[in-house]
């Protein structure tokens, strides 16, 4: 993980996750007061470096909710520090 970089959107979208758990792409960006498109970006980043994991949604398939790596959070937040949302 220490040769990727990863862009700001990414950890404003984790930090919201830390914050409040596993949530759908939708609410990221109501919470966050990012753009959806942004939010979507940064979670395709996060999984592809498994930061985070999509999970089933049971309530509303739908919506699939991601939940964060809590070991991998924070070896990013201690490299880039926290970021406020």
């Amino acid at each position: 993980m220490s040769t990727i970089e990863i862009p700001r959107s990414a950890l404003i979208v984790l930090d919201c996750l830390k914050e409040n758990g596993p949530l759908p792409p939708k609410d990221i960006s109501k919470r966050a007061n990012i753009p959806l498109r942004t939010v979507s970006f940064a979670l395709r980043k996060l999984v592809g470096w498994e930061i985070c994991k999509k999970i089933p949604n049971l309530a509303d398939m739908r919506r699939p909710l991601y939940h964060i790596d809590r070991d991998k959070m924070r070896a990013v937040f201690m490299k880039y520090g926290r970021v406020l949302t």
